[in-house]
């Protein structure tokens, strides 16, 4: 456990903020060479295949990510001095995603130079996660082949996320007439936005997600006008949309256009929601391991995985992107252990 550890102080050391992630990238290439193992390098993104790698066997996909969010302003420790204090590891990152990181490779790891496993490993460690970026694991995806399912390290609890909300952000546009506000004249956009702003306010939709609930939109930003004595004549604001697996994200989109009059642009409708299946085999391994299974509200790469996936790993999802961020020491064991477990029962 001792290298890995000493791995994640290097990683928390090394400023890795989404879209700069160049220097962990070879980091984490120069550990695999330190023990002779060939990597591919696409971008900030470090692909890594096992040992015994075949064209003929199902693919399963070891994921998690290496990019971070800029510390807060509130960190009282330097988020770049990896300090363990009573076996705890601050630093940023550390929690999201460093130890699942580094727990998943100590896994994938076990398993690299074993013969005759019925399915291929490739581990991933992806870049961008943090902004759902163009240049993390959706560029990746198409140079590994068709995936059987993947597991997502992600600060869990060691808990398994079986379904994760997708998100889309609308940029909404409301049209009036400027006037003068001394005068009964013009058309004032900021009025005639308050029914849709109502309408997202309170609509519920039809079918609801038997695990990830109902959906969630919010009305979080609004622009308008240019001084107090002028009437506006555009009103713009933004929702916020948390999406589940009962809609496509492009079926929600129709169904706001019946029933709003602004305009509505999507910002992007690739950050789907996710679920397993029922019956997959990854939900029989879940109650033969006796691991708690949920409905995850928070976003990570599964969004960007068009086959089936779970998130799962060490740390706590409620420290991520906080100031004086940490994992446990006993957490990361505990991951290394559970995923070694999830492995050795699958191969």
């Amino acid at each position: 456990m001792d290298q890995y550890i000493q791995l994640l102080q290097k990683l928390i050391e090394t400023p890795s903020i989404s879209r700069e992630e160049e220097h962990t990238a070879q980091i984490i290439h120069d550990f695999f060479a330190s023990h002779s193992i060939e990597t591919q390098r696409i971008k900030n993104n470090v692909i890594v295949r096992n040992k015994h790698f075949t064209q003929d066997k199902p693919l399963i996909l070891l994921n998690s990510h290496h990019d971070t969010v800029k510390p807060n302003a509130s960190w009282k420790k330097d988020p770049f001095f990896p300090l363990i204090i009573d076996r705890r590891l601050y630093g940023l990152g550390s929690n999201d995603a460093g130890g699942p990181l580094v727990a998943l490779m100590a896994a994938f790891m076990h398993f690299y130079d074993h013969k005759n496993l019925p399915y291929n490993l490739i581990f991933t460690a992806t870049a961008e996660e943090e902004i759902s970026g163009k240049n993390g694991v959706a560029l990746v995806l198409p140079h590994l082949g068709p995936i059987e399912f993947a597991i997502v390290g992600e600060p869990t609890r060691l808990k398994m996320a079986i379904a994760e909300k997708g998100l889309m952000v609308l940029d909404c546009t409301v049209r009036g007439q400027s006037g003068h506000a001394a005068r009964d004249e013009g058309e004032n956009a900021i009025y005639n936005a308050l029914d849709d702003i109502h309408w997202f306010q309170s609509y519920r939709f039809d079918r609801q997600s038997d695990l990830l609930g109902a959906m969630k939109m919010s009305v979080t930003v609004i622009n308008a006008g240019t001084q107090h004595n002028v009437v506006p004549d555009e009103c713009r604001f933004v929702v916020d949309l948390r999406t589940t697996d009962a809609y496509t994200n492009e079926e929600i989109l129709d169904i706001i256009a019946k029933n709003v009059q602004c305009e509505v642009v999507p910002r992007s409708t690739r950050l789907q929601a996710s679920g397993l299946p029922g019956g997959h085999l990854l939900l029989a391994l879940a109650k033969k391991l006796k691991i708690d299974t949920f409905g995850s509200p928070t976003l990570s790469d599964q969004a960007l995985m068009p086959f089936p996936s779970v998130k799962i790993g060490p740390g706590d999802s409620a420290r991520s992107h906080t100031a004086d961020e940490f994992i446990e020491l006993d957490e990361i064991r505990g991951g290394m252990e559970l995923y070694l477990k999830m492995l050795k029962a699958l191969l």
